[in-house]
Parts: structure tokens; sequence; C-alpha cells
């Protein structure tokens, strides 16, 4: 099984994706982000734009996907924002197409909360800067350029099944995506502080140095 997450960016799905994956057993994530990155870095500044427009990020999220679904026993999930249907198609539809049950959600929230979380990533650009990287100023970013673009088209019946999360913690957004795809987490025993530190481990590990 695939557990696609979609929503904007800073919506909560990589959290989401990696408190799944913590509770499933078997569970694997796999960030297609990884990809774009990857291909972004091998072009030239002036030429490196959305990785998305890059025919080869969608081929090859394919790719990489129907083979960790193929070869790993356990659930795979997928922390990926797609608003463009016909990159939907060539991506989800695709990995439906080859067979897959690929299980898509939607996290969606209020523009004022998703702003309230990217703000909580104000650590990180903090990190950028003492390594000597450029950092997005508040209000600036490309998530936040893109906010109500994602926000219009992620509503739309083509990105079902919705899932509202502006009063839901991350545990709970997660326990809400196992109930709808019909799978079984084990209990989440962590206090408040060790779920706190694990949220701030997932985004260091997630800060990007290029």
């Amino acid at each position: 099984m695939l557990i696609w997450i979609n929503g904007p960016f800073g919506g909560g799905k990589t959290q989401t994706a990696h408190h799944l994956a913590r509770r499933l057993p078997g569970a694997a994530v796999c960030d297609p982000e990884h990809l774009g990155f990857g291909l972004r870095r091998m072009l030239p500044p002036d030429l490196r734009g959305d990785f998305q427009d890059l025919p080869a990020w969608r081929r090859g999220t394919v790719e990489v996907l129907d083979l960790a679904a193929r070869e790993h026993p356990g659930p795979v999930i997928v922390p990926m924002t797609v608003t463009d249907t016909r990159y939907f198609a060539e991506t989800v539809g695709r990995l439906r197409e080859l067979g897959h049950d690929v299980r898509h959600f939607t996290l969606l929230a209020d523009r004022a909360t998703v702003l309230r979380r990217l703000a909580e990533r104000a650590p990180v650009h903090r990190l950028r800067r003492l390594a000597g990287l450029d950092a997005p100023p508040p209000g600036e970013s490309f998530a936040v350029s893109r906010l109500d673009d994602c926000l219009t088209r992620l509503a739309a019946p083509a990105f079902a099944t919705h899932l509202t999360t502006d009063h839901l913690t991350v545990r709970q957004t997660a326990d809400h995506l196992a109930t709808l795809a019909g799978l079984h987490l084990r209990p989440d025993t962590d206090s408040p502080l060790r779920a706190s530190l694990r949220r701030a481990a997932v985004k260091v590990r997630h800060i990007r140095f290029d």
C-alpha cells in the first residue's frame, strides 16, 4: 500500500508521515522531494525552477515508488504536495494504473493556520543562516507565495480525500488518516516533551543545505 499525503507547503505532511511510520509496523517514508532537489542541483542556477515541471521528476517518482511498493513488505508513506491535476495524473494516477493500492489524502487548513505553522520554521531558517546559507524572510518564502493557489487547487474534488487539520495535533491527524485508510497503529506512548523533541528532530533532518 502507498499512502500519499498531499497538502499545502507547511501543512504538516512530513510530520504526519513520520508519526505514521513510527506507529505503523513495517512502514517506510519515501519523500519525492529528495529526487526533486537532486535534479535541481544538476542544473545551472539560472535553470532551477519548480522541479515538478521536469518530466524526469514525475517519471522518476513513479519508478522509485513503484519499486518501493513492490519490494518493501510494509506500507510506503509519501509526503508530497502536488496541486497540478496533470502532474497528479502522471504520479498518483500512474501508480494506480500500475496496480498499486494508493490511498491519497490531502491535509487542509485555514490560511492563518498554515502561516502559523510556517512561522514555526524560523529556528530552521536561523540554522541555515548560521551555516552561511540564504534563508527565506517571513512572508517571502516559496511556501507562502504558493499558499493561496495551493489551498484553492487542493480543495477540489480531484484531490480528495480531504482532512481539515486546523484543530488537530500531529497525532490526531495520523489517527484520522489511519482510520480512513483502514490501518491499525501502535498506541502512542510518547509524553508531550518526547513528542515535541521528535517533531524538532524531523525539522532538523529536513534542513536543506543547498
